[in-house]
């Protein structure tokens, strides 16, 4: 299968982040001014440094969803008291990744690719695996598709951080490798429709 080349899929992010951003102006001031309204004292934005194509290191925005100065785990759980109530809204229907789209514009991030992991993570990619790290990550794909319901599942498994370590993560190191080796333009449409409308992939 040919696969989508990076120059192509560039200009596909450029486009489409642009007019993504322009679009939703008057959404990102309702969600601010919400923000403000709901959220405790302290930032909007919630900026971290993530790990991006060929292993360089980015600050990746989303709107905060949790407790300011929280110092919890890298991974997220349903029903942890770090998220406020806006934050479980914006979250359930994926609205704090929005301001992912200006990661997207200025050419850290793809619309479309593996999700950026924390350095921690990143660092335990080996070998072949590490082939992931020659794309662009994402705000969604095929990993993202299939554990939309990640802090759900998590929240039922006794040991939530050694499931996420031992099972989820190199599940989705596998599922990222495939598509670095058979990602195509229209698979990409295909993703990016399927997280507007909430189906599998």
């Amino acid at each position: 299968m040919k696969t989508c080349s990076l120059m192509h899929k560039r200009i596909f992010d450029i486009i489409f982040s642009s007019f993504g951003i322009l679009i939703l102006i008057p959404f990102f001031l309702i969600l601010i001014l919400l923000s403000k309204i709901y959220m405790d004292k302290g930032p909007i934005f919630f900026i971290q440094e993530r790990v991006g194509r060929n292993s360089k290191v980015f600050k990746m925005i989303k709107f905060r969803s949790m407790k300011n100065n929280n110092n919890g785990s890298f991974i997220s759980i349903k029903g942890e008291d770090r998220i406020t109530p806006f934050g479980i809204t914006i979250r359930k229907y994926k609205l704090d990744e929005l301001p992912e789209l200006l990661n997207v514009f200025f050419g850290d991030m793809s619309i479309v690719g593996p999700r950026p992991d924390v350095p921690g993570y990143a660092d335990k990619l080996q070998g072949n695996d590490r082939l992931i790290l020659k794309l662009r990550p994402g705000i969604t794909g095929p990993a993202s598709l299939k554990y939309s319901n990640e802090e759900e599942f998590l929240a039922t498994v006794e040991n939530p951080q050694k499931f996420n370590d031992e099972v989820i993560f190199p599940d989705k190191v596998k599922i990222n490798l495939d598509y670095y080796f058979n990602r195509t333009f229209w698979g990409d449409i295909k993703i990016i429709v399927n997280t507007v409308f909430r189906a599998n992939y």
